[in-house]
């Protein structure tokens, strides 16, 4: 992996893709007469694993395979592209590149979807690895994927990640990886605070400089 990673969320840090997700969402809990009452309560489905999500809505355990099959039988077709890269995304990952830094993607999202996604919106080429979920369950959780992702790249010297919910910062915690958080997401800015992100990012300037400052080799250009 070299010097200086940073390891990116896809789902509310590098796309709005709330649009989507809460419609297959709605789709799934319809099917089993779960109502939600509030649109906005279905934001919790964007970022964490939907098995998890749909369990917390009343779906029992054994139909979560059931559920999330439904849930994609509408995003793999229309919802995956309800969607849409942040303001200033682009530019901030060309300048990150520019300065030398080493991109990843780590996401919850199946792995194909997500590659299919930021190729969709021209951003697939500044990652050295786009790396998420198995469609199956044998990697499911942002623990397992940046696992897989270490595995497959070794550790660098200097690694961040880069989430916008509690999800992303345990499970970089969990292999030794400090987490900048950002506030223009799904999560909750309290709840990553809570878990251990080092800060938090409120606009793309403000990720772009805690970056460099967090990133020790690059203290030349602060």
């Amino acid at each position: 992996m070299g010097d200086n990673a940073i390891l990116f969320d896809l789902d509310g840090t590098l796309t709005d893709s709330g649009e989507g997700i809460m419609k297959c969402a709605k789709l799934a809990l319809d099917h089993y007469g779960i109502p939600v009452q509030n649109r906005d309560a279905l934001r919790v489905f964007v970022g964490p694993p939907l098995a998890e999500t749909f369990i917390k809505f009343g779906v029992p355990p054994e139909k979560t395979e059931e559920a999330i099959a439904i849930f994609r039988s509408r995003y793999l077709s229309v919802g995956k592209f309800e969607n849409f890269p942040y303001p200033g995304i682009s530019s901030l990952l060309r300048d990150l590149k520019d300065r030398g830094f080493r991109l990843y993607v780590a996401t919850s999202k199946p792995e194909p979807t997500a590659v299919e996604i930021l190729e969709h919106f021209g951003l697939a080429a500044y990652f050295e690895q786009i790396c998420g979920a198995s469609m199956g369950t044998s990697r499911t959780t942002k623990d397992e994927v940046i696992a897989y992702l270490l595995e497959q790249n070794g550790r660098a010297d200097h690694i961040l990640m880069v989430g916008d919910t509690a999800f992303d910062v345990l499970g970089a915690k969990a292999h030794g990886i400090p987490t900048i958080g950002v506030a223009w997401g799904y999560g909750n800015v309290t709840e990553m605070q809570q878990a251990g992100a080092v800060a938090i990012a409120h606009n793309m300037d403000e990720l772009f400089n805690l970056l460099v400052f967090y990133l020790p080799s690059n203290t030349e250009r602060r």
